[in-house]
């Protein structure tokens, strides 16, 4: 067994593992217990009673957080010419097509989010094997295929994070940075619960979400009581 270096046993002095807390508890917990020297990040996993393996259960979308995720999110439009300077303009940190195609054919993806537009998916769908593993790949259902490119640029500079369940069931999300306050990062929380909640696949049994916990970078995890958002 591996041994609990001192940070690690003083974190888990502070608070009781096996207990749940309401959403602003947990959140104040997460930065109290957090010692990294670099500005954490604020994460929220979700366990939901759903089965990822049957299509009509596939829970994915959107959530806008109120307070941002606190990062700078780098972003690349992949558009038509005459979009170029509209996708500059809204913030985009890179825009054009066929010039960023080729480098990413040849590797580079030193980006956060990547936006295009309808017309331009024959290119951009032949990236798949390169911007897939990566989570790069834009989608409709993510907003990141559009024709409104400076209002997609926007509202990812904005704090817009997208979201799936994983194989086993589980959302991980980053709702923030433990610099925020306890009170923005419960309302970042809350948001990301709110939408999820309304995902709910009409063929899920049972309890929809199963469990919930806050942590940060390299922190433990802090079991937070389903019921005090819903």
């Amino acid at each position: 067994m591996a041994k609990l270096s001192k940070n690690r046993k003083a974190a888990l002095a502070k608070f009781d593992q096996e207990a749940t807390h309401d959403l602003a508890k947990a959140a104040e917990i997460v930065k109290e217990i957090t010692t990294t020297k670099f500005d954490a990040s604020f994460d929220v996993d979700i366990r939901l009673g759903v089965d990822p393996r049957k299509a009509n259960q596939m829970v994915r979308g959107i959530a806008t957080l109120p307070h941002g995720t606190g990062k700078e999110v780098k972003v690349l439009v992949l558009c038509t010419p005459d979009k170029v300077q509209e996708a500059l303009d809204a913030g985009a940190d890179f825009a054009g097509l066929d010039e960023y195609v080729e480098k990413i054919k040849g590797g580079w993806t030193d980006v956060d989010v990547i936006i295009t537009m309808p017309a331009c998916m024959g290119k951009v769908g032949a990236l798949g094997r390169v911007l897939g593993p990566r989570g790069l790949m834009p989608n409709p259902k993510a907003g990141t295929v559009t024709m409104d490119v400076a209002k997609a640029v926007t509202e990812v500079k904005a704090g817009k994070i997208d979201f799936k369940v994983d194989k086993y069931g589980i959302i991980h999300a980053s709702a923030g940075k433990v610099s925020f306050s306890a009170e923005q990062l419960t309302e970042n929380a809350n948001e990301l619960m709110n939408v999820i909640m309304k995902l709910k696949p009409s063929s899920s049994k049972g309890a929809y979400v199963r469990s919930l916990t806050f942590s940060s970078t390299q922190s433990v995890g802090v079991k937070v009581e389903v019921k005090s958002f819903l």
